[in-house]
């Protein structure tokens, strides 16, 4: 072998000084192509599926492309769904939550961070508990005492937890605030309360600003968990107060009573319509704020002293 090519071959294996190898780009092609394709496998399959007619569905002949676009399934399943009022039902128990969520525990983590008082490591800790804890453990505690407070089917049983730092997962939400504001280097507020500025201007003014990638990233989040939350809305929001997903758990049954024809009854595509109704809410919020977020994250250049 000529010195010529195994200086190629050694540059196609390790690269240049600087530069990655094109066998490692090769190789994390490769890896980012199969994960995309795990991810991306399910909707494709879901949204070819939802747009097959009865007889595409039964057709062994038919796989990924239909015959021909059919919108009935979608029609069915707005109607089995009771889609947009049942929509803003669920918003109320995902969106308010999710917005009180977020401020609550950033102010939480923010005088978690900023100030000192006795056992604060304690108390630190006891808020941790609540995420590590399963939530199963104090769910029967909890619905005694919103019986008792008849919260019960009412969409308070969901939006006051989260306005007392005690929403879904708010620990983890606690220690997002907590760990962003201590990067945050304390000469900044030295010179602020220099300037005669008091613990809440220095908050709203110059806290809040600087910790917008952490408020987007809990808000996003807390969206996505309260959307999907089923055990908690199931038990303390029962058939009352039924969100889509709680529609979702009992659609071959509606479906049933809605449609007996039992050609209709097999049909598949209307149950993936179903879930891709769900899954498109969810989907338009990633698509609206993922600008924000990864400008948010990529701008997260302060350290801490």
């Amino acid at each position: 072998m000529s010195k010529s090519l195994k200086k190629k071959l050694y540059r196609f294996v390790y690269g240049t000084q600087g530069t990655d190898s094109p066998l490692s780009r090769i190789v994390i092609y490769i890896l980012l192509i199969a994960i995309g394709f795990l991810y991306v496998y399910p909707m494709l399959y879901m949204i070819s599926s939802s747009l097959k007619s009865q007889s595409d569905i039964i057709n062994p002949m038919v796989n990924w492309i239909p015959t021909k676009l059919y919108f009935g399934n979608y029609e069915r399943a707005f109607k089995v769904l009771r889609y947009f009022p049942t929509l803003g039902k669920s918003l109320v128990i995902t969106l308010i939550p999710a917005l009180l969520q977020t401020m609550v525990t950033s102010v939480i983590g923010y005088g978690f961070a900023k100030f000192e008082f006795k056992f604060k490591k304690v108390w630190l800790v006891l808020v941790l508990l609540t995420f590590v804890i399963p939530v199963q453990v104090y769910m029967i505690p909890r619905y005694v005492m919103f019986f008792k407070f008849d919260l019960l089917e009412s969409p308070w049983a969901i939006i006051l937890p989260a306005l007392l730092g005690q929403g879904v997962n708010s620990a983890i939400f606690v220690l997002i605030f907590y760990q962003f504001f201590r990067m945050i280097p304390y000469s900044i507020n030295e010179a602020a309360e220099i300037d005669g500025a008091g613990p809440y201007y220095i908050f709203f003014k110059m806290g809040i600003p600087l910790a917008v990638p952490a408020f987007i990233t809990s808000f996003l989040f807390g969206l996505v968990w309260y959307w999907n939350e089923t055990y908690v809305t199931s038990l303390f929001l029962g058939s009352a107060y039924p969100n889509l997903q709680l529609r979702l758990a009992n659609f071959v049954s509606e479906y049933s009573q809605m449609y007996t024809e039992e050609l209709l009854r097999i049909n598949e595509g209307v149950r993936l319509a179903a879930t891709l109704l769900i899954i498109l809410p969810m989907l338009i919020v990633y698509f609206t704020i993922q600008r924000w977020f990864v400008e948010g994250v990529e701008k997260t250049g302060i350290t801490g002293e």
